[in-house]
């Protein structure tokens, strides 16, 4: 079979915007410190395509993009608004939508999920009592999701509810609030919460009450309504080691919740903005204030282990992670899925944010790309990333599964 040959890196850079700082200008410091730092990363790890950008003071201080939206195609180069797969960094959109209903009373968060999907349910009578808190916070006892069907993708409007419908068989992994347990399927029937209690479908409603108004014009959860020319496609690697594109897209509209969103560090940006701002960007609000309290606010029962930005203390709130990060408080939340992988964090206090995206999920040190950039931020010497580089040995831990081969 003919493989495709490339060459890395492939770089394509692009600045939006500037604030003024302290010593170093913004640009200056990022191209000579942090950009040497992600240039070696990106040819180390045989990175098709990454894009990045660093938020300081409301505004894009650095934003950058590298490489190829499909490395079959050496003449369609990623940049600021290419849209990626965002894998799990829709959660927090989840999250958000689950707020404005709280605020506008239409969800109690300390009710039984049942409240609101009555048709919802598992074979284990446990199930009756899970709380719409104990689902945004991972705390549920809800399994995950053993296969996305990414090779059997739906589009209907009726995707959602079907999927929350098929898991009346399962059971649940622990007593409701015990434990903390990631589980992607919690947030898929939270989008089905969401889709009922407003009468809109879920991707709808995100679309009109976040994307839509804090101006994310890229952005969508519907794949067929993302601009084609702007899709970065998802990459696997071959025997030798070397990318190739996946013969199938990332997306299933039955995992919309936890996974579909598609945009880019542009977008980004203003949803980092809007929330290092506790809600409000140009004059448009989606949150209360005061509902940041509550979603930032840890579960204090259960820390996070494994790999984390943060430095010390390690939590889960409504959706978002929360810690410290070189003494300053840190709320972020990381995704990966078959052919892409993504990171967010936002350093509050100091209205600094960065998001990055790349489409090979084989990439696993990026919690050291977000921890560069904010140190970056920080006035500080970002530190190399150490990884190995990709290579055969390294597939069976590297290769993303539900992605098949090309050869299949």
């Amino acid at each position: 079979m003919r493989k495709t040959a490339v060459t890395f890196p492939v770089l394509f850079v692009s600045l939006i915007s500037c604030s003024p700082l302290r010593g170093q200008a913004a640009p200056d410091r990022y191209h000579q410190k942090l950009q040497p730092v992600l240039e070696k990363l990106i040819q180390q790890q045989k990175l098709p395509g990454f894009a990045i950008a660093v938020v300081e003071n409301d505004r894009v201080a650095y934003a950058a993009g590298f490489g190829l939206k499909n490395v079959s195609r050496q003449d369609d180069p990623i940049t600021t608004r290419s849209l990626f797969h965002m894998c799990s960094i829709t959660k927090p959109f989840v999250a958000t939508s689950i707020m404005q209903l709280v605020e506008r009373g239409q969800i109690d968060l300390d009710k039984p999920v049942t409240t609101y999907l009555p048709y919802s349910r598992l074979a284990d009578e446990r199930y009756k009592v899970i709380t719409v808190r104990q689902m945004v916070t991972h705390t549920s006892g809800m399994p995950d999701v053993e296969d996305y069907e990414w090779d059997k993708p739906q589009y209907d409007a009726g995707a959602l509810e079907r999927y929350v419908r098929s898991l009346a068989d399962l059971r649940l992994i622990f007593a409701p609030g015990t434990q903390y347990k990631y589980s992607n399927m919690a947030f898929e029937v939270l989008g089905d919460v969401i889709a009922k209690v407003s009468g809109e479908s879920f991707e709808d409603y995100v679309q009109h009450h976040i994307l839509t108004p804090l101006g994310m014009k890229d952005s969508t959860l519907l794949v067929k309504q993302a601009d084609p020319k702007l899709l970065a496609w998802p990459h696997e690697l071959d025997a030798a080691g070397k990318p190739f594109p996946c013969k199938v897209y990332t997306y299933n509209r039955m995992h919309s919740p936890s996974s579909d969103l598609h945009s880019n560090v542009v977008d980004m940006s203003r949803w980092a903005i809007a929330n290092l701002n506790r809600g409000e960007l140009d004059g448009m609000r989606i949150l209360k204030t005061s509902t940041y309290d509550v979603m930032w606010k840890s579960v204090d029962d259960f820390r996070l282990t494994g790999d984390v930005p943060a430095t010390a203390d390690a939590r889960i709130g409504i959706s978002w992670r929360l810690g410290e990060y070189r003494g300053n408080k840190i709320v972020w939340h990381n995704g990966s899925d078959t052919g892409f992988r993504s990171g967010f964090a936002m350093l509050p206090d100091k209205k600094t944010a960065v998001v990055w995206v790349a489409n090979g999920e084989w990439l696993r040190v990026g919690d050291e790309v977000t921890r560069a950039a904010l140190d970056t931020a920080l006035g500080l010497e970002p530190q190399p990333i150490e990884a190995k580089p990709v290579t055969a040995e390294a597939l069976s831990t590297a290769a993303p599964p539900n992605c098949p081969s090309l050869e299949d």
